[in-house]
């Protein structure tokens, strides 16, 4: 019985996207390595914190739609309350948990791991935090909850992009630099793309229970050209550093990568089959997890 209990909450945190969690402290940590300012408890801290944000994101998004009906006949993998693997107040106590234990991992990691930070910029990075958790939670969840208001991109865009790279890079090394900016708007975009594949798959669900995510404005065909468009950025965004900063061509080993995307580029203009799209967004999601590590790696061997 504990077993099948464990498997049903592995099955709501979504092993599948949580990959995506690692992306942002891996790019900021191996940034802040070649500036000289990495540190062991940091970058441990980062991910998991940021892992716990996106566990919450999920258990808050399993809730938020089981709850508006928005699940009903969903193509998608399996939903933990849809499949009445758990029950609404076993997900809501462990939504509550969760998100305690991001409150606490990121508590830790601002005022303890990171203890060389002024006390303003600390206080900075904390609110931060509990803007994360309070974002990760309000996804789907509330009377007003943004993802059903077409926001959700943009929030997944700015926290597991902008805010986990770079929040990660200036845990480690308590400065600035403008060029941590390209990356981590490229991770902030493909992790915004990850949720598009599951926005074009669930597209006629969303539609019919009034969930206007950016799919819905757009139409699938076009969500479809915004798909490559954001894609084809983030891989400029990423060179870009590397060439201003060009030093072996280690640093360009992460371009092996290039093929994953296009194929899945390709893939996603052909197909609209659930079963094609959820394996898209499992390979997008590993394939920036992939990208993450060897940009990251080779910026540091080639630097």
């Amino acid at each position: 019985m504990q077993s099948n209990k464990l498997k049903s909450w592995i099955i709501a945190a979504r092993l599948r996207t949580l990959p995506l969690a690692f992306t942002g402290p891996i790019v900021g940590s191996c940034v802040a390595y070649t500036n000289h300012g990495f540190r062991w408890a940091v970058a441990i801290g980062s991910i998991i914190t940021t892992l716990l944000l996106q566990i919450l994101s999920n258990f808050a998004n399993d809730y938020g739609d089981f709850v508006k009906g928005t699940d009903h006949n969903r193509k998608g993998p399996t939903r933990a309350l849809q499949s009445n693997l758990v029950t609404v107040e076993e997900m809501k106590k462990a939504i509550y948990i969760v998100s305690l234990l991001s409150l606490i991992s990121g508590t830790i990691l601002v005022f303890l791991f990171a203890a060389h930070l002024s006390l303003e910029l600390k206080f900075l990075l904390f609110i931060l935090g509990l803007s994360a958790i309070y974002a990760a939670i309000k996804y789907t969840v509330g009377n007003k909850p943004y993802g059903y208001h077409g926001w959700g991109d943009a929030v997944v865009f700015l926290f597991f992009g902008l805010v986990s790279t770079v929040g990660t890079f200036v845990l480690h090394t308590g400065t600035f630099d403008a060029l941590i900016l390209l990356p981590a708007i490229s991770m902030g975009m493909l992790s915004a793309a990850v949720l598009n594949i599951n926005n074009i798959r669930d597209y006629h669900e969303d539609k019919q229970h009034n969930k206007t995510t950016l799919v819905v404005i757009l139409g699938q065909q076009n969500a479809r050209h915004y798909h490559a468009t954001i894609i084809t950025i983030a891989w400029i965004l990423l060179l870009i550093p590397v060439i201003l900063q060009y030093h072996s061509p280690i640093q360009l080993v992460f371009i092996v990568t290039l093929p994953l995307f296009v194929k899945g580029i390709i893939q996603i203009f052909r197909s609209s089959e659930a079963d094609i799209l959820n394996n898209e967004l499992k390979r997008l999601a590993l394939s920036t997890f992939l990208l993450s590590i060897l940009w990251g790696g080779g910026q540091i061997i080639g630097s």
